[in-house]
This record gives C-alpha cells, structure tokens and sequence, in this order.
C-alpha cells in the first residue's frame, strides 16, 4: 500500500532562551533517534525521504533533515508531505509556517514551549486535582514567585518539604543537573553550581524526593491506533515501565547507561494494583490537559505512602530504536512498554504516524 513519504527532522537550531531558560540541547540533536524511525519506517514499506539518495544505515545524518526553514524546503522539494518533527519545538519555530502545508508528526510548537516548563506544568496539574511533587523555583536573587538561594531554608520550612530533596532545571533533558541532595549545605551547593553555570538559565526547581517506585508512563493521543486494532475516544496509556538502578537516587541519562539495563515493563498482575490503575489514570488526564497530539511520557514516583507522584512530564519523548547497526540495545522506554503490550518498535512507530495532524487556520471572520 503506498504510502505518504515521510521527512524526519533532527534538532540544528540552538534551543531559544525562553524567560530565562533554557532547554540543553542534546548533542546530535535527536538525529540518532531519527534515523532510528526513519530506517524503521523505511525496512516496514513506509515511503521515508532522506536527503541522501542512498543513506548508509550507520550514518545518523543520511535519514533526518535539519528543522531549519532550509531544511524544511529542502524536505518538501524532495517530496515530503509529512514532517516528523523529532526534535524540540517552540513558538517561532519553522516548522509553524510549514504546519498549513505538511502532515504534522509532533506537538503544536506553542504546546511544546509551554508544556516544556517543568514547574508551570506541574502547577497546572496540580490544580486539576492531579497527584504531583511538591516543589518551588530557586534564583540567585529573589524574583515574583522566586525563592532567592539565601532564602532557600525559609522556603524548604514553609511548604513541609524536609530533606532529602531533588534540585533540577525547570526546562531540563533527561536527568541532565538533576541532583539529589541530603542537607541545606549541599542544596545551597549544588544550586550555586548549576546557576553559575547557566546552561539551564537562571533560575532552578526544587523538588520532593519520592523515594518509592519509579514508573514511566507513555500516552498515546487518540488518533492512534491501540494495539489490537481499536480505537480510543481519549488519549491512552500503553503498560508502565519500572525504572530500578538509580544513582544518586535519579535514573542516569540514557546516554551513559542504556534504559534497557535499567528498565522493563511491569507484569500484568500489577495492572490490576489500584495505586497503579490511579497513577496511569492521572497520566491519561494530564495528556489531554496538555492537548498532547503525540505521544508523551510521564515520570511517576511513589511516595512513602505508596501514592504515586507525577514529576516529569516529557512533550517529546526519547524515540531511538534497534535496527540499524550497533543499535540493538537502543530501545527506548516507550518502545520497551509497547512490546509488553504486544507491538514491535515499529508498530510504536506507525501508530505515531497514524496520529499525523495538519494545521487548521482559523477562518476569517465575514
């Protein structure tokens, strides 16, 4: 059956500072990730545009086009009508002015930018009644609604938050400068550090360390698919995956360990535990709070009551894949909890594509 080809962007644009913060860029800028699906795609008869003629497998940079407007041209003129935006979007980004002309696999760039902010996100769910980690934002000097680090006791004091606690960036990647610490003396520190070294910005979160278990969760919109065939009328959430081996008591970037050495689903009879059934069914509403397009993933940690927390909500998952050469340990944890519920890494895929979305201007007032 042919096919709408299909273009993968990777990440060349330098991350934006958006009020003062910024999201790392991951070095590479997805584009293993994106080859990963473009390849996979391509080996299941999915017609995959390249800006090689003919990509060598091994070669990240021979499958993605860059998210530059260049890049997007280039993508269209090779005869793309779907863009698979896999890489980090934001207000102003190019793909806004391509999103009336292509078949859209990814977030609406002003969802991503928005729903990027870890603490505002968290506020917001918060304030849907969802179960959530406590946490505030910490500054060099005291902004509204900042806590300054020499006030950083006060703050810790008045919401109940006792040590020890998680300091991380509030537009974050993975576990990049996301710390545990065990005392104020080392809060201070590791906050100190990581302004100095602004590569998050300025400003930081401070948050409950949960020291139960850790579960991701991957939703899924409603366009796509389930695994056996039917449709859901809200987005859904595909088996969670339970993280073990912290370091630190953080789960260690993916980049470093693998998430298979260090990940797997959790078994069918614990579906039926009823603080998981909350914990996927928090994650489920905070999908369609964030009008998630695609697919999302959620950190969740149990606290000492057994109550699962959600404390990281990722708009752009981490979607590498085995199939290309010395990639066969690079699942990664969507693709490890669709198998659990029966699908390849590239039926994961192909129910992404099936979510495509174009972009509806609204119509002109008469």
């Amino acid at each position: 059956m042919k096919t709408a080809p299909v273009a993968l962007l990777y990440q060349a644009l330098p991350p934006p500072l958006i009020d003062g913060l910024r999201k790392d860029a991951k070095p590479g800028g997805y584009s293993d990730g994106g080859a990963d699906i473009a390849f996979a795609l391509r080996t299941a008869g999915v017609d995959v545009v390249t800006p090689a003629s003919a990509p060598d497998p091994s070669k990240a940079l021979d499958w993605v086009f860059p998210d530059t407007p260049e890049g997007i041209r280039s993508a269209g003129a090779a005869g793309a009508s779907v863009l698979w935006a896999n890489t980090v979007l934001f207000e102003g980004h190019p793909l806004e002015t391509a999103m009336v002309d292509f078949d859209i696999v990814g977030q609406l760039p002003a969802a991503m930018q928005a729903f990027d902010d870890k603490f505002e996100t968290n506020h917001l769910l918060a304030k849907a009644g969802l179960p959530v980690a406590r946490s505030f934002l910490l500054s060099g000097t005291a902004k509204e609604n900042v806590c300054a680090l020499a006030d950083v006791e006060d703050a810790c004091t008045t919401r109940g938050m006792s040590f020890p606690m998680i300091v991380k960036p509030v537009r974050g990647r993975g576990s990049q400068g996301v710390t545990l610490v065990e005392s104020l003396g080392a809060l201070r520190d590791a906050a100190t550090a990581l302004i100095a070294a602004a590569t998050f910005g300025d400003m930081l979160m401070v948050e409950e360390f949960l020291d139960g278990d850790e579960m991701t969760v991957t939703l899924m919109p409603p366009a796509s698919p389930r695994p056996d065939g039917s449709r859901a009328p809200t987005h859904w959430a595909l088996p969670p995956v339970y993280r073990f081996d912290q370091r630190g008591g953080v789960a260690p970037y993916n980049g470093d360990v693998p998430v298979t050495a260090n990940s797997i689903a959790i078994s069918p009879g614990r579906l039926r535990d009823p603080a998981i059934v909350a914990m996927i069914d928090s994650c489920v509403s905070a999908a369609a709070l964030v009008d998630a397009r695609q697919s999302i993933r959620i950190d969740c940690r149990a606290d000492r009551h057994g109550l699962f927390k959600l404390f990281d909500l990722n708009m752009k998952p981490n979607m590498t894949g085995p199939g290309r050469p010395g990639r066969e340990d690079q699942d990664c944890l969507s693709a490890i909890a669709a198998r659990a519920d029966g699908w390849s890494y590239v039926d994961l895929l192909q129910a992404m594509l099936a979510a495509k979305w174009r972009f509806e201007p609204p119509g002109e007032l008469s």
